[in-house]
């Protein structure tokens, strides 16, 4: 039969032993990631951070599941997970946030998110767009979104939340960088200008593919609301339309022959003057390069006003570095 092991009492030196781990093991669980319980004042932070909370519940479909900063700055305890790393130097802050995307339509969508990382007092330090492209019906994308390089005398960053979420049917999103549509035409919007009032945004139709495409006249456009339904009340007219003098909006069409790798530019303008009436806005725009070409949906955000007027330019040729009459044909 075997004899039950003797229970001893410790010794002194085992004793003594014992304060040394306890502070070992409080030293260990303040490291790494912390997750947020179910309760309502969410987790600690880490002792070297001053628990600055995030509210941000998101914004259709998309939210921020977690915010890594480094150890210098304050760290949110409200409903995200909580990394601290040494502090970065360098050209990137360190500081990133993830976020989850959510599709709880019926069709594929493709997200262009706006996240913006905040101080203390709740100004924007720094603001980064994420494109999610293909998000299925009942999906979920995770991704991670950096910060970037700092300037050394902005504020400490405490916070991101979710600012701006535009999304639209994912076979009508304009293509990604580096890559080339099944047509072999890629079509896009760049951000625009503004100056006294007066609003312009360009067009880029870019031949990508392996043959030649010709394209005459004006883009056809559609407005479309936030609901992508089309939008009344405006009137497109081909040209400035007495919208503005000298912006080229006035050629006269010509049809334009794109190579391989070339490229034409269309102008879109308005004034976003607001007089008598409800001003509109158009987040969306439907391209179609010509008559019968597959639609691209772009997001200028047309700040039309009272005007009800929006003028576009016929498609030029766009000049290439060394071929300034736009007739280089493409080395690819």
């Amino acid at each position: 039969m075997r004899r039950p092991a003797d229970l001893r009492p410790a010794s002194a030196a085992s004793l003594a032993l014992l304060p040394a781990l306890a502070a070992a093991a409080v030293l260990l669980t303040a490291c790494g990631t912390e997750h947020t319980g179910t309760g309502s004042s969410g987790a600690r932070a880490s002792a070297s951070q001053d628990g600055t909370r995030i509210e941000d519940p998101g914004k259709d479909g998309v939210r921020i599941t977690s915010l890594t900063l480094p150890s210098a700055s304050p760290s949110p305890t409200l409903g995200h997970s909580v990394s601290a790393d040494t502090l970065t130097t360098g050209p990137d802050s360190g500081i990133s946030a993830a976020y989850e995307v959510t599709n709880d339509g019926t069709e594929a969508w493709t997200y262009s998110v706006v996240f913006t990382f905040v101080s203390g007092d709740g100004g924007a330090v720094a603001n980064q767009t994420e494109t999610v492209r293909g998000v299925g019906p009942g999906q979920t994308v995770r991704g991670t979104v950096r910060a970037g390089q700092l300037p050394s005398a902005a504020p400490r960053v405490t916070g991101a939340k979710v600012l701006e979420v535009t999304k639209v049917p994912a076979g009508e999103a304009p293509a990604g960088p580096g890559t080339c549509p099944a047509s072999g035409i890629r079509v896009s919007a760049d951000k625009g200008d503004a100056a006294m009032g007066l609003r312009v945004v360009g067009l880029h139709l870019d031949n990508c593919g392996k043959r030649a495409y010709t394209v005459e006249g004006y883009p056809l456009l559609e407005l479309l609301d936030d609901a992508l339904r089309p939008v009344d009340g405006v009137e497109i007219l081909h040209g400035s339309g007495g919208i503005t003098t000298g912006a080229g909006l006035d050629e006269r069409p010509r049809t334009v022959r794109l190579n391989p790798g070339e490229s034409a530019t269309a102008e879109l303008v308005w004034r976003n003057t607001t007089g008598f009436g409800t001003p509109v806005n158009v987040p969306y725009v439907r391209v179609r390069a010509r008559k019968g070409a597959d639609p691209v949906t772009v997001t200028p955000h047309l700040d039309l006003g009272t005007t009800g007027k929006l003028g576009v330019g016929p498609w030029v040729k766009a000049e290439r570095q060394g071929c300034p009459d736009g007739t280089c044909r493409s080395s690819g």
